[in-house]
């Protein structure tokens, strides 16, 4: 069952009318690479403070009468490291009747290459999901994207990871709480949203935030096409015509994790298309690894399955932990993509935990689900910004 669409303070004509006609505020392109590269030593501080900020473009398919700005912030990696993560932060033009609500987004996959980073993207005006993001912003909302870990900045981007991913995504929103001319309140209600790599980053942000960010008052998480259960992802997509999402795993947790055996088990070919595919976005890593297997570039039958990578992806399942927050769960009844049923086990484990869980389904694939639950995905966060009760169907 879909949400209930809610627009909240703005009439329905006003959303339409600011989504459809109105024009980004125009900056300068994006800037070089070196806004990107952290100092060195990081400076002191806390996670969340923001190292640097600067106004960027916000450029979307469907646009919106919006201020942005390209931040670089204090997060913690998946080993309790103190990192730089960059992203953005972007706010609508008009004013918001009370403390404005801030959204913190997690976005689907984009590749490994640091010019696929979302903050680049949205700053050119070739992101995807800028017009996802465009539907928030109608709404009043700003919204606080990440980039995630080494996707924008130097390394290797630590892909699928989650404990590394969740950290990212609360961090930005309080970066954006302390991004000088933002304008955005600690205290204001927060939501959080993110479909695909996005939906398990944001699982993961609902299931850290009681111990690492209790201070934001966020209301609602809404996490969409979820891969929660990484071996069940794996092992779907192995073989496949998306098995570049394997591909970029394996190099994301061997970032993260460098104790586990992965480079010195890549065979010559590997090594080479695994070092070609680093600085790929997610069309050409496709691309290149279409229909292939991991145990074709391997020298041992399942890398996966080593001891070593069983309990570091078990660390990534989703799961095992209590979000102290309502959710709202929603996937597609045709995903060939991420399996539905690991999804279906989230939120099994989630009701058996308490938590108040919403879970919708669509008859659609992956991507068409992602379009098809944005606007109802709106709508409950709406209702979870002004307080009203979080429905369940546990």
């Amino acid at each position: 069952m879909s949400a209930r669409v809610r627009l909240g303070r703005a009439p329905a004509i006003l959303v339409a009318l600011i989504v459809v006609f109105s024009m980004a505020i125009p900056h300068r392109a994006a800037t070089a690479a070196d806004f990107y590269t952290p100092p060195s030593p990081l400076p002191s501080g806390n996670s969340g403070d923001v190292i640097r900020s600067e106004r960027m473009n916000y450029k979307a398919t469907i646009p919106a009468l919006a201020r942005a700005w390209r931040v670089l912030y204090l997060s913690t990696s998946a080993t309790g490291q103190r990192i730089a993560v960059s992203g953005a932060v972007i706010v609508p033009v008009l004013p918001y009747g009370g403390p404005r609500p801030i959204i913190g987004y997690a976005p689907g996959s984009h590749g490994l290459g640091d010019q696929c980073a979302p903050s680049r993207e949205i700053d050119a005006g070739t992101d995807t999901e800028a017009s996802l993001i465009s539907v928030l912003l109608a709404r009043g909302w700003a919204v606080a994207v990440t980039d995630y870990e080494a996707l924008g900045t130097p390394g290797d981007h630590t892909y699928m990871v989650g404990p590394s991913a969740g950290h990212a995504v609360l961090d930005v929103m309080r970066a954006a709480t302390r991004l000088p001319g933002a304008g955005l309140s600690a205290s204001a209600p927060m939501a959080v949203s993110g479909y695909s790599q996005g939906g398990g980053a944001v699982g993961w942000a609902a299931q850290l935030r009681g111990d690492y960010a209790p201070e934001l008052p966020i209301k609602g998480i809404a996490a969409g096409g979820t891969p929660a259960d990484l071996n069940a992802v794996a092992a779907n997509l192995d073989g496949g015509p998306e098995f570049g999402y394997v591909a970029m795993a394996g190099i994301g947790f061997d970032a993260a994790y460098p104790e586990l055996p992965f480079q010195e088990l890549l065979t010559p070919e590997g090594r080479a298309l695994f070092a070609d595919i680093r600085d790929d976005c997610l069309s050409e890593i496709q691309s290149k690894l279409a229909d292939r297997r991991m145990n074709e570039f391997t020298t041992v039958p399942d890398v996966l399955r080593l001891p070593a990578w069983q309990a570091r992806l078990a660390e990534s399942r989703l799961g095992g932990a209590t979000p102290h927050v309502p959710m709202l769960l929603y996937h597609g009844l045709l995903d060939v993509t991420i399996p539905i049923a690991q999804a279906g086990t989230l939120r099994r484990a989630y009701c058996s935990r308490g938590v108040s869980v919403q879970w919708n389904v669509y008859p659609a694939d992956h991507v068409g689900t992602a379009v098809l639950g944005a606007i109802p995905a709106g709508g409950w966060l709406s209702d979870r910004l002004a307080g009203r009760g979080a429905p369940t169907n546990c």
